[in-house]
């Protein structure tokens, strides 16, 4: 029988996820395949960061975390570049914007963080939708 946690458990684990992040966090999107694990260096071209709002997850629920206030900032890189991972930093850009302890692949249409196409340097990019499931839910 596989393990098993009470939902309570659950919530718990992803809301330590936004309080070990802090309330200064940045996101970014790039080109290409993710690093191997978060610990390794920036790959691809950049395509876009912005600083979260500082409650930037919503509480958890049912085994679930979803992404609270706007997510949206300009385009500082590509022409007509496709998403390929996104990484979410414990520091503001305005800070160092370097410790990442979240990321995950992008892609239009699929992926971890869905896109409805390309970015453009310039264009205001908004992340609609982004939900934490815990393994056990």
């Amino acid at each position: 029988m596989a393990i098993q946690f009470k939902s309570q458990c659950r919530d718990a684990r992803l809301d330590a996820i936004e309080t070990y992040g802090s309330t200064s966090c940045s996101f970014s999107v790039f080109t290409g395949a993710q690093p191997a694990d978060v610990t390794q260096a920036n790959s691809g071209t950049l395509l876009v960061t912005f600083n979260l709002p500082v409650d930037w997850m919503a509480a958890a629920s049912a085994g679930s975390k979803a992404k609270a206030g706007t997510w949206s900032g300009a385009a500082s890189g590509g022409s007509g570049a496709t998403p390929g991972h996104f990484r979410i930093y414990n520091s503001q850009v305005t800070k160092d914007g370097t410790t990442c302890f979240i990321q995950g692949d992008a892609a239009i249409g699929s992926g971890s963080m869905n896109f409805d196409g390309t970015i453009t340097s310039g264009q205001t990019v908004t992340i609609n939708s982004f939900t934490l499931t815990d393994g056990n839910a």
